[in-house]
């Protein structure tokens, strides 16, 4: 299984734009949003090309592929124009991961692995929800980009597609039970 999963693209047509390139170039069975996708909220200045409804009609493409959860700027106004769900607090993907032991071949000897995905408004390193140990917990929110791993939860933020707090706008992708951050390079 593959995902691409991204934050924080706050209606940002240009950095959407890239984005969009970017999944058609990885090619993830599933794209993950961690929220904040049409609004800048009121403490972020105005992202680049600021469309929100340009953006929200590259999204609607990705319909049928699309794990989302709502994030501190979304609303229910969001909901009514976007064609997948948006306004869990979180959503929960299951991946089967190879057993140690088995050279990474899937094989009957996979186990399964819980992603936790939420904004990190409500859950995060901070407020981390009852989950086992081997999860991880994928959230935003910060802006800034991360994999941590604490008392046996794996943590990873994207960063942020539109305004990093970090300098650089980045996605992450999970494939074969690893994660990975990359930059996105605009046009």
């Amino acid at each position: 299984m593959k995902l691409l999963i991204a934050s924080d693209i706050h209606g940002s047509a240009y950095w959407c734009r890239a984005l969009m390139a970017q999944i058609e170039a990885e090619s993830p069975d599933t794209v993950v949003l961690l929220g904040d996708l049409l609004y800048h909220g009121p403490r972020n200045d105005l992202p680049r090309d600021y469309a929100p409804k340009e953006v929200l009609a590259m999204l609607n493409t990705l319909a049928d592929r699309v794990v989302a959860v709502r994030g501190n700027c979304d609303s229910e106004v969001d909901q009514m124009v976007l064609d997948f769900p948006c306004m869990a607090d979180y959503a929960i993907v299951m991946d089967a991961v190879p057993a140690e032991g088995s050279g990474g071949q899937p094989a009957s000897k996979a186990e399964p692995r819980l992603l936790f995905c939420t904004h990190g408004h409500l859950f995060g390193p901070q407020n981390v929800p009852p989950i086992a140990r081997g999860a991880a917990l994928l959230y935003g929110h910060t802006h800034v980009k991360e994999i941590a791993s604490r008392d046996g939860v794996l943590f990873v933020n994207p960063g942020s597609v539109s305004l990093p707090k970090d300098g650089s706008n980045s996605y992450a992708v999970y494939e074969n039970g690893a994660f990975e951050l990359r930059e996105l390079v605009g046009e």
